[in-house]
Order: structure tokens, then sequence, then C-alpha cells
């Protein structure tokens, strides 16, 4: 038997059918007669020298032949369509793609999008606020901002800074917790998207790190960081927050954060695009920004005394 492949008009209609599992379904889809496919499919058939479908009264099902040969078929053609979405985004260069998390979206890009459109209107920024694992290629993705270790193998990827986490309230709140001692008194708000950080970036570590043995337990508790700085943001009380998340509003005023004492993360933001696709000018005009804006904010770090955890 030849290795030459059959033709992919051929294959593209097996694809169709196998997935349905219905030649008029399979048909419906690639807009042909379901004598045409049923064709094709016959074609394929005598190309492989065995069938590939069981035909039965009203319906048909894969034989063991056909379910051999579908799970492939239907990779190599998923394969195809993310490379050629991918090489046609070459040619656009207004569109930009990008994914971030929903906190990171809501506290640190979207204040700053103003800034961002201002200067470059040529792209069109379009954001997915998502945690979910994304495919770069196939859900059609340029740039993915994401807070976690690295490296990420087979990507370009950059942290954008190093990160810390420390107490921040509304500056009404100051004055009834001038010290670490007197957050006793304090209603503490958990932000539970820290809790996968190892060591841990907790309440807990960081009274350790200012030498009160303490063990907080009671306080409202968030999945997500934003809503946490939300609640601190109201007035509810006092959040760990996080460098990128944070800066902003402590360097405007709408946050302080009173004790100087910081716990630093080998966790980062990062910015992770395909191997080489930094280079291209959109991309690498969204990256030259996005490290811009974090410079202008470095000073809010240089007040604190920053502690690595071991």
């Amino acid at each position: 038997m030849s290795d030459r492949l059959p033709p992919l008009t051929a294959l593209r209609a097996f694809n169709a059918a196998a997935r349905h599992v219905s030649f008029s379904k399979a048909a419906a889809e690639l807009n042909v007669t379901p004598g045409a496919l049923s064709l094709q499919i016959r074609t394929l058939e005598e190309h492989l020298g065995k069938p590939l479908f069981r035909r039965l009264n009203r319906a048909v099902e894969l034989t063991e032949a056909g379910r051999t040969l579908a799970p492939g078929i239907d990779d190599a053609f998923q394969t195809m369509m993310a490379s050629w979405r991918a090489t046609r985004r070459l040619n656009n260069m207004r569109i930009l793609n990008v994914t971030a998390g929903p906190a990171f979206t809501a506290k640190w890009m979207a204040p700053r999008l103003f800034q961002f459109a201002q200067t470059h209107p040529e792209i069109d920024l379009r954001f997915f606020a998502t945690l979910r694992l994304l495919d770069l290629q196939r859900d059609e993705i340029d740039v993915a901002i994401r807070f976690g270790y690295g490296p990420n193998e087979g990507f370009f990827s950059i942290p954008l800074a190093f990160e810390w986490v420390t107490p921040v309230m509304i500056p009404g709140l100051v004055d009834q917790f001038p010290t670490p001692e007197s957050l006793s008194g304090a209603t503490l708000i958990f932000d539970q998207s820290l809790d996968f950080l190892r060591p841990s970036c907790d309440w807990s570590a960081w009274f350790r790190a200012v030498g009160i043995n303490v063990e907080p337990e009671q306080g409202p508790r968030f999945s997500q960081a934003d809503h946490a700085l939300d609640a601190a943001l109201a007035g509810v009380g006092v959040a760990l927050g996080r460098r990128a998340l944070v800066v902003k509003d402590i360097d405007e005023g709408r946050l302080v954060a009173p004790y100087g004492v910081a716990l630093k993360t080998e966790a980062q933001f990062r910015f992770i695009c395909a191997s080489g696709a930094e280079n291209r000018p959109h991309i690498r005009a969204f990256l030259e920004w996005i490290l811009s804006e974090v410079d202008k904010l470095k000073h809010v770090s240089e007040g604190l005394k920053i502690i690595a955890l071991e």
C-alpha cells in the first residue's frame, strides 16, 4: 500500500462526517450534497483499502479503521486552521488581542488604557479577561499577561517587575490602626488568589515578618484580588495588596501602606507571546508601553522594607 496521502478534499469530508457521525450534517457544514460527500468518503476508503464507516439504515458509525483515523485527521485540520489564522494575523498590525486575569485587567490595565489609546491610536487593543489557559495560536491571542512562576518554555516571556504584598487601607483608617499590633482590632480582608504562592504570602506570614505571633482567621474572603481590593477601597478593612494592583492607588492617595514592610514573592506578572512575535511592531509597542508604565511607579516600592521569604 502506498504511503501517498489521499486528496485533501476527501480527508476534509471524512473529518466532518466523523465529527458529526452523520453524512447529511457533514454535507451541510461543507455546503455540498450528501451524495457528493459520500463519493469523497468512498474515494478515501478505496485509497485506504478499508471501510471507514458502517452504513446503517438511517445512520452511520465509524469502523475500527475510522476510529483510528479520526483523531489524527481532526488534529491535523485544527493545526492547519490555527497556522492559517496565525499567518493571516501577520498581515494585521492594527488589532492586538491580549489576555490577562480579571484583577490585572481591572486594576492595572483599565485605568491606563486611555494613555495607550492616545499614544498608539493606530492599534485596536482587545482584551480577554480570564484566568483560563489559552492557546495563543488556536485562540488567536497575541499577548498573554499571567501571574505566576516562570520560565515559560517555548515562548518569549519577560517579567514586568518583582512582586510584593503589603497591608493597604484607605487613609481614613490609618489613625485607627497606626501600628501592626493594632491590626488585631481591624477587619482583615483575605485575598485567596494568593493561596498558591510558596512560600506563603498571607496574613500569618506578614505578621511573622514584623515579629508578631498571630494566626488570623476571621475576615471576609475573596477569590479574586480585585474584589478584595475593592472592599479595602470601600473602607471594609485592611487587605494585603499585591504591588502591581495597588501602586497606582497608593501613588494617587486612595490607599496607603502605612507600615513600610512588604513580603517579596518570586511569582511575577509576565508578558508572554509567541517566540519571535515580540519583534512585530504592534506587540513591541505594547510591551514598551507596559514597561514604561511600570517604571513610572517604581518609586512606590522604594519606601518599603521588602523581605524575601524562605
